[in-house]
């Protein structure tokens, strides 16, 4: 069987589509990854085919339009307009190379933002789709949509809010991309306009299959979701066994007390020296050595005293995190997990998008992390106190090094192609719907 998998976004996006990938093609499925250019090395050595979907996302996300997205901050609705502006520049190439990347596919797998160009590549060629996300968003009267606040327990209507949160927000979103699909669906892919209630409510009425890459001991599975719903566990991508860290890297590590990591990843921003020069002003009022990683640029390289702060370009977490007394993050899906994996308190400073809000508010109720701070309203005292917080709460450490075992033991690939060989074995229909 021929799937080819659809997803669009930074590294954070594509990871764990690279493991998930891999599991599927151990499993006899061949497997074609369909994304940015930026990742074709890292996928090709996982022995997955390849094909191009969208402009270079390293470029885009340090382009002046990805920083007006960020600056957002926590006002939802202006986010998700800055960001579909900003996806309107590569959406045409993306509809023309997707439908290129699935013409002998039998069935596509689309993540969260693969979604709003596979669905409609999936109507053209009459082919099954399945999801597969990162974060949920079936609805649930559980808990609320990620663009939406949590209620206190004792709310009378707080089942209700939440259901309602997840209806208004899938439909929210639709409307705001629906024109520019709508647009693509006439001039790429000669279909006709979709009307308002879609695609949405023919996920949910459909029963398409969705398989979910993150834990049910982060986030437990609600029980009104129904069986085509599966929380498979996360899907690590760990490092290459013949990778090595650098000699002054070991040397910093052997040096002194284990580090705090400090790291943002794909987030870039406009002033990443005052960033940099703030995070090295909070690690020394904490008393902490610090190991801070500039990811795509979401801080600087500078001059940094030797013996306490150490700075890399990029480095496997999976070897990296359990060398740290605690972490500093963004919030983002992979690197929370990865984090909590580790066993280590996390700090969460969200730069933005509802994912990171939503997993540092999970993080703080586990009572593994304080409470997260928005990178807005980020100081030198308020980062300094929660690394404070995090390195020395022993009940905090207790819980995160307890859940890091826990998650240790998951196999959330082995899971995924588990539900995905099930899906696929009952009906060669399944995912499929009525266009």
């Amino acid at each position: 069987m021929h799937v080819t998998l659809v997803t669009i976004g930074s590294r954070g996006d594509v990871q764990p589509y690279i493991a998930l990938g891999g599991g599927l093609q151990a499993a006899g499925y061949h497997v074609r990854l369909a994304t940015h250019t930026d990742f074709e090395p890292m996928i090709r050595r996982r022995g997955l085919d390849f094909s191009p979907i969208g402009s270079n996302i390293r470029e885009m996300m340090q382009s002046e339009a990805a920083h007006s997205v960020l600056d957002t901050g926590n006002n939802r609705l202006l986010y998700l307009r800055r960001l579909i502006h900003a996806a309107e520049a590569m959406a045409s190439q993306a509809f023309t190379e997707c439908l290129n990347a699935c013409q002998d596919a039998d069935a596509l797998l689309l993540s969260m933002p693969g979604f709003y160009v596979g669905y409609h590549v999936a109507e053209k060629l009459g082919r099954p789709f399945y999801l597969a996300y990162l974060q949920p968003i079936t609805p649930t009267r559980a808990f609320p949509h990620r663009l939406f606040p949590a209620l206190p327990n004792w709310f009378p209507l707080r089942g209700f809010y939440n259901q309602l949160t997840h209806i208004v927000s899938e439909q929210a979103i639709w409307q705001l991309v629906r024109p520019l699909c709508n647009r693509a669906r006439c001039d790429i892919l000669n279909l006709p306009p979709m009307p308002i209630w879609k695609p949405f409510e023919q996920v949910r009425k459909g029963r398409i299959p969705i398989l979910y890459g993150y834990s049910p001991a982060v986030l437990p599975r609600p029980s009104d979701w129904g069986d085509h719903v599966y929380v498979a566990g996360n899907w690590f991508l760990d490092s290459p066994p013949d990778w090595q860290p650098s000699p002054d890297l070991l040397d910093f590590l052997e040096s002194g007390s284990p580090p705090i990591y400090v790291g943002f990843g794909s987030m870039s921003n406009r002033h990443p020296a005052a960033i940099t020069e703030l995070v090295v002003k909070a690690l020394s009022l904490s008393g902490q050595r610090g190991l801070l990683l500039t990811g795509w640029g979401g801080l600087s390289k500078a001059d940094l005293p030797n013996n306490t702060i150490f700075q890399v370009g990029s480095i496997p977490h999976d070897w990296l995190f359990p060398r740290m007394a605690a972490l500093v993050h963004h919030g983002g899906a992979g690197t929370t997990a990865a984090g909590l994996r580790a066993g280590k308190p996390s700090v969460i400073v969200p730069f933005g998008p509802p994912d990171q809000t939503f997993w540092g508010r999970r993080v703080f109720d586990l009572g593994v992390g304080p409470q997260p701070i928005p990178q807005k309203q980020l100081t030198v005292e308020r980062l300094a106190e929660a690394i404070y917080l995090a390195v020395s709460n022993e009940a905090m450490a207790s819980r995160a090094a307890a859940l890091g075992k826990h998650l240790q033991s998951e196999d959330g690939v082995a899971n995924a192609v588990e539900a995905f060989h099930k899906i696929t074995r009952e009906t060669s229909t399944a995912g499929a719907i009525s266009f």
